[in-house]
């Protein structure tokens, strides 16, 4: 990638708001080391070849290292840490302002989401009081277990509600829990008031219907394949369904592209009037942060001030705060672009969407 300090400085200065991020993923290289050595789990790895980037081309190798970082994350204070880290040097550093956090209680085998619960929310209070920074809580099923697990683990859910936690998601590989299997669960979830998201980044474009339609989502992980048809495409641009895309993470894992650094899909995405958000999924095991992920962007795309303000713009009208809340954020956002000195166009710019 070029070397382009206005660029750079551009897309540090600008607000985000990110709405795809798993807990698991944002764990710090040598937070794991320390947690497995706190909990006497062999890892096999430093802190500085844990992860390798470059083999999550392979979604089984990455769910594999994924489930050992969530093995090691076990008592109250080990949460409250990989929370704190993520939101403060990982997210209000980048100018991150608000994050809705995936959780995947499957992912601490043996870890009573009571647990899980009260060292994330300890974490996220502490942020917001150091940095500013709000957070809440999305409750991720795995999708490759039952259905019948998925709706034991919503129940959890609304048993222990707290305010903090405002939706659920799936996760986890498409090709073995198809969204059909989970739609008990996410009618339990919708009566009880909770948002509602999935992961959809391998499957046909049908799966866009069936989370639309059967599971009553609000927006969609992922879903780079809804270009692949023109119909559904159409109707998800005319209802303005948002679609939480992830450069890095999605290029290393050739689900928006082909490997090479274009971003394929996201550009049809955004052509096509899609409302789509910006954020970095598993930031140091793809070895991104949130500033990196609008940058690959400026660089690859040519998007510029306007259009990656959209991004957060976008991100402000999807998340699952109250109005109240969403104004709040729509004044600093706003506040923020109008500080930031926007970069030159570049000679190869694509048409550009208009911010909405």
């Amino acid at each position: 990638m070029p070397a382009d300090p206005v660029v750079d400085a551009m897309v540090a200065a600008l607000p985000k708001v990110s709405l795809h991020c798993h807990l698991i993923g944002t764990a710090a290289p040598r937070t794991v080391v320390e947690l497995a050595a706190k909990h006497g789990v062999p890892l096999g790895r430093d802190a500085e070849d844990l992860y390798d980037h470059a083999s999550y081309e392979d979604l089984g190798e990455f769910l594999r290292v994924l489930d050992v970082v969530g093995s090691v994350i076990r008592d109250v204070d080990d949460f409250h840490r990989v929370t704190y880290e993520s939101l403060t040097a990982g997210g209000a550093a980048h100018n991150v302002l608000y994050r809705e956090i995936h959780l995947s209680p499957p992912g601490h085998p043996g870890v009573p989401y009571s647990r899980i619960l009260e060292g994330v929310v300890a974490g996220v209070r502490d942020a917001r009081t150091d940095t500013r920074i709000d957070a809440r809580l999305v409750v991720a099923i795995n999708r490759e277990r039952s259905g019948a697990e998925a709706v034991e683990l919503v129940q959890q859910v609304i048993e222990q509600r707290v305010d903090e936690v405002v939706g659920i998601g799936l996760d986890y590989a498409e090709v073995k829990g198809p969204p059909g299997r989970f739609v008990e669960a996410y009618r339990l979830a919708g009566r009880a008031g909770l948002g509602r998201t999935a992961h959809s980044e391998s499957g046909p474009p049908g799966h866009v219907l069936t989370l639309l339609d059967e599971l009553g989502c609000s927006r969609i992980d992922h879903g780079y394949h809804v270009v692949d048809d023109p119909e559904i495409t159409s109707r998800c641009a005319a209802e303005r369904v948002p679609f939480t895309c992830t450069p890095v993470s999605s290029d290393i894992g050739r689900y928006s592209g082909s490997g090479d650094g274009t971003h394929t899909r996201i550009r049809q995405m955004v052509d096509a009037g899609l409302c789509v958000t910006i954020d970095s999924d598993d930031p140091p095991m793809f070895g991104t942060d949130p500033t990196h992920d609008f940058r690959v962007l400026a660089h690859a795309l040519g998007y510029r001030r306007e259009q990656l303000a959209a991004f957060t713009a976008n991100a402000i009208d999807a998340c699952w705060l109250d109005e109240t809340g969403k104004a709040d954020l729509r004044r600093r956002a706003t506040a923020m672009v109008a500080a930031t000195p926007d970069a030159p166009d570049p000679d190869h710019s694509p048409t550009l969407q208009e911010t909405p």
